[in-house]
């Protein structure tokens, strides 16, 4: 595969079940050695798009490629190249830790180190425990060594820290961090927005079965999105009524607001959207129309 080439395209991607688009015309790519989040509430065509990528999920319409390859046609040497961790393990049996990750080395060409792998996920203490005996947590880095212990090229990662405590979530952050340092590729899907914040790249926001916003997380939804907003309340007659003004320069309008009015106004507050705003603002818009509008006069 040509090192140019993108590991994930997909364009005007659907699937339909009857006449309901569960996908409908989804586009994106990721580039190699990217970490790249896919995000969006339940219902939203997250799972569906991630497994027609994994190859679970025939498509409806439109373009997938992965590796190269149509997930819908890829054999066993193009699986042999893809980590999949998916949102909840299966059954393991009575095997121990050190047992799982042996026997699914051997499923590989060039499998990475068993004792490597256990030191990596942060299970040596335990590499010789039933899995079926280990906690929440640690049961999910035991997801994540056969994930990876085939070396893939892209790992898709579905909820990887769901019910981790937030030491745990951090720890595997880092693990996260080092896989993309040696070159892996990487399709997140969190609802956690932080998570996203500090392990993507990049990011799509689906909502719909859309993608509704694409790029760089902090970047998304546009210029607009991150303004700040200044909100104050203000007597006209014999009622109050709530003002708002989004702007580049906030500072600049409170100052001219205390200035006209006298005093600092009430109910004064800057608000400077986070993150978690502005993905609620794009899933809003997208389901729909706005029922008002801001209000965008200057004060005086």
């Amino acid at each position: 595969m040509n090192s140019q080439q993108p590991v994930v395209r997909v364009h005007d991607l659907v699937k339909r079940y009857g006449q309901r688009a569960v996908v409908d015309g989804a586009s994106f790519e990721i580039a190699r050695g990217e970490t790249f989040a896919l995000l969006g509430p339940n219902g939203a065509g997250k799972s569906t798009t991630i497994e027609i990528l994994e190859g679970y999920r025939d498509r409806s319409g439109g373009l997938a490629e992965v590796l190269g390859t149509d997930p819908g046609k890829g054999g066993l040497d193009w699986k042999r190249r893809l980590g999949i961790v998916l949102q909840s393990s299966g059954e393991t049996g009575n095997a121990t830790v050190r047992e799982q990750l042996r026997h699914f080395a051997r499923f590989y060409p060039n499998p990475r180190d068993v004792e490597e792998v256990i030191a990596a996920v942060g299970l040596e203490q335990h590499a010789g425990q039933m899995i079926k005996k280990l906690s929440g947590g640690q049961r999910r880095r035991v997801d994540v060594a056969l994930g990876i212990i085939g070396r893939p090229e892209l790992l898709f990662l579905d909820e990887p820290t769901t019910g981790f405590d937030p030491e745990a979530r951090r720890r595997f952050w880092d693990l996260i961090r080092s896989l993309k340092a040696e070159g892996t590729s990487i399709l997140l899907t969190t609802h956690y927005l932080d998570e996203a914040a500090q392990l993507a790249d990049r990011a799509g926001v689906i909502a719909g079965g859309r993608i509704v916003a694409l790029g760089a997380v902090h970047s998304l939804g546009g210029e607009d999105a991150w303004t700040p907003v200044v909100r104050w309340r203000e007597r006209e007659g014999a009622h109050e009524r709530m003002h708002e003004h989004r702007t580049t320069t906030p500072g600049a309008v409170v100052a001219a607001l205390q200035s006209r009015l006298g005093v600092e106004p009430d109910g004064l507050e800057v608000v400077r959207p986070s993150l978690e705003d502005v993905y609620l603002g794009l899933i809003g818009a997208a389901s729909t129309e706005p029922s008002t509008t801001t209000d965008q006069e200057v004060p005086a």
